[in-house]
């Protein structure tokens, strides 16, 4: 329950935010001043004592909610054997069990390999440089709206914000962006079903013909539901319309699951609602419950580098495995079927609201990843960013912590097993903040 002991944000955290803008870099992105004091579940507490509900969970990533004991005692076990011993130039036994067991989850018969990164965003570049390697092709096509991540060759496949690439040019070349499976706000000005997905036609018809030879295109990257590009779930029949279409082409199918995976859809990998199997999957966030680990899993006919041609210090961390394998059992013994379970209160409960509220333009999700996108006018379309900025802002204010995401959406991804009372209760203060925003802004 959420529960305010003063004005929020308190003297505490003002000074912790002073001191912060001195000593951290003005790259990141803080939405509002919650300064972390401590966690349990979906409830956090801030450094004045104040209690919110967590419908973040740390972007996604804290999968099992705050300071799960089972995974927490994983991290004490571990760190009590040994902290480091690097897993590109030695073996360990909690490293090899979690490549097992990855290969085990991810899509797919085709045997599989795991490499271990430190995040999502380096397991993007890892599948980056092994599609160019294991192809010989040179060209990347992905999707407007992307995110990807921001080092060099993730931020050349974004396309979420332009902030993101604004200064940082010559990228890596090679990359083209084509309109994502946005129905909502179809780039072509057609309607589903009747476009036929022309979305993913629009590749080969034009694309293709005009621009870029299919031949030099080693992957398509994508994302299952689009992520910072506004929680977009795609239409019926997308995904396997670019299944078909990079099998007919022999160019990889690279699935982003960094936001979309471990068991947040209510399924282990969102890719598996569409009943598609990649050749290359990006796993990260929330495979180890907070500790920093990410993996890009390939089938093994495409993990043809050799020693030395792609390393990485830290990745595969024994201690960020254990917290893996402990998430892991989590989400598989019951999380992610609660995650379906919440997300289908979560669609019920915002889309009786969204009749009440001439701002809801859509409701839309799977599973624990829900975006609700505001409007000015619901026949426009028109975004309305300032009245989404204020939600988020009153909603902190009146104890529930969410994020926007896309243009105009706020994006609702709690942990995996958060319950329906804290659902409720989160919606509530949701709804009220909403109310109080349509009039103000």
């Amino acid at each position: 329950m959420a529960e305010a002991k003063q004005k929020i944000p308190g003297p505490l955290a003002k000074q912790y935010v002073k001191r912060d803008k001195e000593v951290i870099s003005p790259s990141y992105t803080r939405s509002y001043p919650f300064v972390m004091d401590h966690g349990k579940g979906s409830l956090v507490w801030d450094v004045d004592g104040n209690q919110f509900i967590d419908f973040t969970a740390g972007i996604a990533v804290n999968a099992t909610g705050h300071c799960h004991p089972e995974v927490v005692q994983a991290i004490k076990d571990q760190a009590d054997k040994f902290i480091h011993m690097s897993g590109t130039d030695f073996y360990y036994k909690v490293q090899i069990e979690l490549a097992e067991k990855l290969n085990a989850i991810v899509p797919g018969r085709e045997q599989k390999q795991v490499f271990f990164t430190n995040s999502g965003t380096e397991a993007v570049e890892a599948a980056f440089k092994l599609a160019r390697y294991s192809t010989g092709c040179t060209r990347m096509i992905a999707f407007l709206g992307a995110f990807h991540g921001r080092s060099m060759g993730a931020l050349s496949l974004t396309a979420s914000k332009y902030v993101h690439r604004a200064g940082f040019s010559p990228l890596v070349p090679g990359v083209t962006h084509v309109p994502y499976g946005y129905c909502y706000r179809c780039a072509y000005n057609l309607e589903y079903p009747s476009c036929d997905i022309y979305c993913v036609k629009y590749i080969e018809d034009t694309l293709f013909r005009r621009l870029v030879s299919p031949e030099e295109v080693a992957a398509i990257f994508v994302e299952p539901i689009q992520g910072e590009g506004g929680y977009v779930v795609p239409p019926p029949l997308y995904h396997q319309r670019l299944r078909e279409l990079t099998d007919k082409y022999d160019i990889l199918l690279v699935d982003d699951e960094i936001q979309a995976g471990m068991g947040r859809t209510g399924k282990m990998f969102a890719i598996e609602h569409w009943g598609v199997v990649p050749d290359i999957v990006c796993i990260a966030k929330g495979i180890a419950s907070g500790m920093p680990l990410g993996a890009m899993v390939a089938s093994k006919r495409q993990m043809t580098w050799p020693s030395g041609a792609h390393g990485n210090t830290f990745g595969g961390n024994p201690i960020s495995c254990a917290a893996a394998l402990a998430t892991i059992r989590l989400i598989e013994g019951g999380y992610m079927q609660n995650a379906a379970r919440m997300g289908e209160r979560f669609l019920e409960r915002l889309k009786s609201m969204q009749g009440k509220h001439p701002s809801m333009g859509d409701v839309r999700g799977l599973g624990l990843m829900i975006g609700v996108e505001l409007v000015k006018d619901k026949d426009t379309k028109e975004p309305a960013v300032e009245l989404r900025d204020a939600v988020v802002q009153k909603c902190f204010e009146q104890g529930l912590l969410i994020l926007g995401c896309g243009m105009s959406t706020v994006r609702f991804m709690p942990a995996l097993n958060i319950t329906a009372d804290l659902v409720d209760e989160g919606l509530e203060i949701f709804e009220r903040a909403l109310t109080e925003a349509e009039k103000e802004v």
